[in-house]
Order: structure tokens, then sequence, then C-alpha cells
């Protein structure tokens, strides 16, 4: 069966979809890391089709320092579907984003702040996807955050943005279970797949005017700070184990996690590839040496 079309009845989603009015709403997508265009992709498979595509500018990456385009243009480029990339949000780049006269804006990890009067031009609203169960967890790192305080359960937000960080009314949510070794690698993909069900199940009745959105209790609001470069350095000779077990998940995605040691009589970086949490001990298991290949932590520590 193609993936495409309904099971059930052999039509195409999109198709079907499209059949809920006679004209089309036309939507653009704000996002720019792999969690967006992941999204991008599953709402697309659906048929959500973006009539213009919103990302950052191409970056200097690797070691040659070669301008690179965000995984999300890169995906748009090979949809065929057009892409802006302004450097910032001015007053001509939303002019040009008004040129597509979209109903609504689908906002996934864009990595800018919007401004008051590109809320505004949307007439259905900016929906986005959060990592977290608003209002706990605003801000930056919802997921790197629920692991570092060794939450059970966490969840995704389908809220309608407002002119304050991540305080939008709650269109709806759904709870995903955390497991005992989740890392962020591994409990991510599970969110971004989370949320973009539940937005493809939820966005035709919002867009019906079906569904409405229910404003936050700021009071229960819980932030979510941006993570700092030195919080992925780990203390194992005298740090509590648990904490350095917490670290060690919330920070499992590139960089990872690391600590110090001496060796050779030099002090020397050591990154940790895999580790356990055993009867109150963190355990660790593979590790990459400053300058050395990924190897065992005990031919790590028995020098040889």
């Amino acid at each position: 069966m193609d993936k495409g079309r309904d099971e059930k009845t052999g039509t195409k989603r999109s198709e079907r979809r499209n059949d809920m009015s006679t004209e089309r709403l036309k939507v653009a997508f704000f996002g720019t890391p792999s969690v967006a265009s992941d999204t991008f992709a599953l709402l697309h498979l659906e048929g959500y089709v973006p009539d213009v595509v919103v990302t950052n500018p191409d970056r200097k990456q690797g070691r040659g320092m070669e301008l690179t385009p965000s995984p999300t243009k890169t995906w748009a480029d090979n949809a065929k579907i057009p892409v802006l990339a302004p450097q910032r949000l001015t007053p001509e780049a939303i002019a040009e984003i008004v040129g597509f006269g979209c109903d609504y804006a689908i906002v996934v990890a864009y990595g800018k702040i919007f401004p008051q009067e590109l809320i505004g031009i949307f007439p259905k609203g900016v929906i986005n996807i959060h990592y977290s169960l608003l209002p706990k967890y605003r801000g930056a790192s919802p997921v790197e955050t629920a692991l570092l305080n060794d939450e059970k359960t966490t969840g995704v937000t389908v809220q309608k943005m407002a002119f304050k960080l991540d305080a939008g009314d709650v269109i709806a949510t759904k709870e995903v279970a955390i497991e005992h070794d989740d890392t962020a690698l591994t409990l991510r993909p599970r969110l971004i797949q989370a949320g973009a069900e539940l937005l493809i199940a939820t966005l035709p009745s919002y867009l019906c005017d079906e569904i409405k959105p229910v404003p936050q209790d700021g009071t229960k609001a819980v932030y979510a700070r941006k993570i700092q470069k030195e919080e992925r350095e780990l203390d194992i000779q005298n740090g509590d184990a648990l904490q350095n077990w917490l670290k060690y998940r919330a920070y499992a995605e590139a960089p990872g996690t690391h600590f110090f040691t001496q060796k050779d009589g030099k002090r020397m970086r050591v990154k940790i590839i895999q580790a356990e949490y055993q009867d109150g001990t963190f355990v660790i298991l593979r590790v990459v040496p400053e300058g050395k290949k990924e190897m065992d932590y005990r031919v790590f520590t028995n020098g040889t």
C-alpha cells in the first residue's frame, strides 16, 4: 500500500484532506534543524505541502568551514518547495513572507523570535509543536531538562503561538513515557513522531474552528533554560553518580558529555560514548580519548 494513501479507502491522504473545503488553505513552514526537517517529512507524507519554507541562512560548518544549508532547507529543496532564509525577520523579510498569502504557519525549532507583526499576518494563526507538556518546561531545552530532572513522563504540546515564550493557548497535548535508560538521542525521535502525529490528528479540526485553544496557567510555568557548554563536563571522581547519569542521558546528543583526566602526565579530555547506571553507580562503558579512536573504558583505564 502506498504510504501516502488511506488503507481503507485507497485515496491519497492529501486528496482526502483537500476535500474538507472547496479552497485549500495555504501554509508556511518555519524550521531549521533536523528536528524540524524530520517533522516536515512526516507532515509532507500526510499531504501537508507547505507553500513556502522559512529557515535560517546557510552556516559555515565542518573542518573546511563550508557554507552548509540547514536540514530543513535541504529537505525543502529536494521537495521543490520555495525557501526563504532571511538573516533577520526584518519588515522586508516579513513582506516577502506575506507575499505567499499563507493562511497559517507551522513552526518547529525555527531559531528566531517571532515579532508580533509576523504572528499577526496569518489569519488562522501560527501553530507550534513544543516538546513538553506546557506550561511545564517552556524554553530552549525541554527534552534535556526533563531528563535532568529524572522525569518519568513528558510529552508534546501543539500550541497557538503568542508573543511570549511558549505561552500560547494549547490546542492539544499528548504524554510520552520516559524509559529508565532513555537519552536525548532515543527520546527525541519519539517526541518528534508524537508531535507530528498529534498535529496531523488535530489540525483539520483546528482549522475548521472545531477546537478552541485553552489558555495556559502561567502560574504553573517552569522554564528550561539554554544549555551551557560547561554543563557537559562530568566529575567522575567526586561527582554524584545519579547526577552524572542524568547529565549523560540529557546531553547524549553531539557533542555529548566528557570528563578530564591525567594521562602520561597530561590533562586529557575524554568523551563518553556509552554508560550505565547500576546499583547507584555510574558505570562508563565506551569512551573516545582526545586524539584517539573509540575504545572500551577498561582498556583506556588499564593503559593498553
